[in-house]
């Protein structure tokens, strides 16, 4: 059995992940599902053991059913937030996770059939110029990927209500 790295104590929540930006002509690729009014990024906990470059391409693997080669490590991103539904319903949450730039493949095309705690997947291409007009989390995309970057950048976002 595989052990996330995180945990819940009390009515807080803590997780370690790994997250993919994939990027293909313009378009990034977020991830959605039936239960959440929102898109989020592909990725998910790293497990007890593993490497933050494993588990990354583990969940793209699992998430898009293509196997995608890492660019480079660019964001370090620490995340405050709470949810009104699902698993972490009334939780106070904290993340750090690791987004890895992934090389792109010259296609859009996936092979997806993921499933999350037994709710089935959807992928997203969107344009990155418009992604303002949706609710995608997180929330630093659209801004991260309209300007230049050297070296790993560190962001932190509070999305508490």
């Amino acid at each position: 059995m595989e052990y996330n790295c995180g945990f819940t104590a009390e009515n807080k929540w803590f997780r370690y992940r790994a997250a993919a930006i994939i990027v293909e002509d313009g378009y990034v690729l977020f991830a959605g599902n039936e239960l959440e009014d929102y898109l989020y990024s592909i990725g998910g906990a790293v497990h007890m053991g593993e490497t933050a470059e494993d588990a990354v391409r583990r969940e793209v693997l699992e998430e898009t059913g293509v196997e995608y080669e890492i660019d480079h490590l660019a964001v370090i991103h620490e995340n405050f937030f709470n949810e009104d539904i699902g698993s972490h319903k009334g939780l106070d949450c904290h993340e750090i996770a690791l987004y890895f730039m992934m090389k792109p493949r010259g296609s859009k095309e996936l092979n997806s059939d993921s499933y999350t705690l037994g709710i089935r997947e959807t992928m997203h291409w969107i344009p990155i110029d418009d992604l303002h007009n949706y609710k995608a989390f997180p929330s630093f995309m659209e801004s991260y990927l309209l300007s230049e970057h050297t070296g790993i950048e560190h962001i932190i976002t509070d999305e508490r209500q």
